[in-house]
């Protein structure tokens, strides 16, 4: 019976037999904490099935929670080219024509000609550059004095307030180039100087004969309703409330005034509504697959029976329902919309009525939805009540985690008490195995003497 595994005199196959023991011993609590295993496994995947449904759902609901965010709006310009238009929350939807009469400049002037070009020595001194009433301080002496030395000692300044110097060159000879960054009629350039050394060349007011105007300092100007509005920028943001026009031409008699139409942005939140409903369905049947039953297989969801799913579902249903307060007659629940739950308990959308609802009473159904007790404030709140740190969802998750380490724990347990066990009956098979030897050679003895006992009678 001995084998080469065979522990202590080769009688028994110790390491065989003591495998097989504790199998034996280990196979009934090893199969129980496997099924648990397997169970609470399933029931965390199925959790995080639903956390992200719900989690789905809940940012389809964040775009409906409030009614300010019915307030975008839509505009549009029947010339894009001419006139472009943004409109904000407080903008009142309406049609305007609106004739751009005038566009804001930057002012820009050319002094009269150096012969001698951008080597032309000009002078030295101290040159007050302003603009728009802030003013910056040039000093120019012989490192500088040159036109180009001008040119580079106004661009170069550490305190410059916004104008920029050039040279352009031609048959008379370079001029110096002043053009300031700003638009506006405020924002006029003004060059003081300060010397008695031919400095005063590059001196300029409004209305000096050694420079000319390239472009006038000039606010924008437009007529909207036999109103005009003026701008130092060519962006104009007050003249009607909520909407904000860029100007980008002059209208001409030829052109006519420009048409913008300001909306409700009802391709929008129809949109936004859609979305809503098909979270909302998404989220149904999810939790019907994780509560199911097939009755064919026998094989049932893994929260068949859960409470929390009830929960979740009834909080849900019951909001849905829930007429909103302050409401006009017909707009008070997601039905009179078009927005109705169907026999398998999702939803279903009349679009033609949801559509009429909208072009009806836009404001309305801002408010079914993003009123304090509209259906996407409170079905918004249910939904992070039960996402949020501490919420139900949460609490499931930290029971199952807590399962999942307790039954890691009897599984260490069950480790350590078979290595105990294993140790003792190797100890046990072993003194077994070694008595059996001792016998044997008992046994072996005996067996000589006894072959021996013919012989001696013999004698």
């Amino acid at each position: 019976m001995a084998t080469t595994s065979a522990v202590g005199g080769s009688q028994i196959d110790v390491q065989s037999l003591v495998a097989q023991l504790v199998a034996a011993d280990r196979a009934t609590p090893d199969a129980q904490i496997q099924r648990q295993t397997s169970q609470v496994t399933t029931q965390i995947s199925a959790l995080g099935q639903l956390m992200g449904s719900m989690s789905s759902f809940r940012s389809a609901l964040s775009s409906l929670k409030t009614v300010d965010v019915f307030s975008t709006r839509t505009a549009s310009s029947s010339s894009d080219t001419t006139l472009g238009v943004s409109a904000g929350a407080k903008a009142v939807p309406g049609s305007y024509d609106i004739e751009v009469i005038q566009l804001a400049k930057a002012q820009q002037i050319s002094s009269t000609a150096f012969v001698d070009g951008a080597t032309t020595v000009v002078g030295t001194g101290t040159l007050t550059v302003s603009v728009g009433g802030k003013s910056f301080d040039v000093t120019i002496d012989s490192s500088n004095s040159t036109l180009a030395g001008i040119r580079d000692a106004i661009n170069g300044a550490a305190d410059n307030t916004g104008v920029r110097a050039t040279l352009v060159t031609g048959t008379a000879g370079s001029r110096l180039v002043l053009s300031s960054s700003e638009t506006g009629a405020a924002n006029k350039i003004e060059v003081a100087v300060d010397s008695d050394d031919g400095l005063d060349q590059i001196a300029y007011t409004e209305g000096a004969i050694n420079y000319d105007v390239i472009k006038p300092a000039q606010d924008a100007i437009v007529s909207i309703a036999n109103a005009q509005s003026t701008s130092a920028t060519n962006t104009i943001d007050k003249a009607i409330d909520g909407v904000t026009l860029t100007l980008k031409a002059e209208t001409t008699e030829e052109s006519g005034p420009v048409t913008i139409s300001v909306g409700y942005d009802t391709t929008g939140v129809n949109t936004r509504i859609k979305n809503f409903v098909t979270a909302y369905n998404s989220l149904m049947s999810q939790i019907g697959k994780l509560r199911s039953y097939d009755a064919t297989t026998k094989t049932a969801g893994p929260m068949l029976g859960d409470s929390l799913l009830t929960s979740i579902e009834s909080q849900l249903r019951t909001a849905l329902s829930t007429p909103a307060t302050g409401q006009p007659q017909g707009f008070q629940t997601l039905a009179s919309i078009g927005i109705t739950t169907q026999l398998d308990g999702t939803l279903g959308i009349d679009d033609t009525k949801l559509q009429k609802a909208l072009t009806g009473n836009f404001e309305a159904v801002g408010k079914l939805f993003g009123s304090e007790t509209g259906v996407g404030a409170v079905m918004f709140k249910k939904a992070d009540d039960l996402l949020k740190s501490g919420g139900a969802i949460e609490n499931r998750s930290k029971n199952l985690t807590d399962r999942q380490k307790d039954i890691q724990k009897r599984k260490d347990d069950l480790d350590e008490r078979m290595l105990v066990l294993q140790k003792a009956y190797t100890a046990q098979f072993t003194r077994l195995d070694t008595l059996l030897s001792s016998l044997q050679v008992t046994s072996s003895y005996l067996s000589q003497q006894i072959e021996s006992l013919p012989k001696m009678n013999g004698k």
